[in-house]
């Protein structure tokens, strides 16, 4: 299928349907992206926080943090 490009909002897509969508991923992207910025502890935090729950709280707890930067897609 061919679709028209949509605006690019400067986040990244995730797209859930594929192995971007698996529970390991997400939480090595939070782990990375707190790493590179220097607070890994806030990291962790967050990551004990997604495994707290199901699957749909850990994708609402990365949203929560991650939101601004990332877009999580269905």
């Amino acid at each position: 299928m061919i679709r028209k490009k949509q605006k690019n909002s400067g986040r990244i897509v995730i797209d859930l349907t594929g192995p971007q969508g698996n529970a390991f991923y997400l939480i090595s992207v939070v782990q990375s992206t707190y790493d590179r910025a220097g607070v890994s502890k806030l990291g962790e935090s967050i990551i004990k926080e997604m495994q707290s729950g199901d699957y749909e709280n850990l994708l609402k707890t990365f949203d929560l943090y991650l939101g601004d930067h990332f877009i999580l897609e269905r």
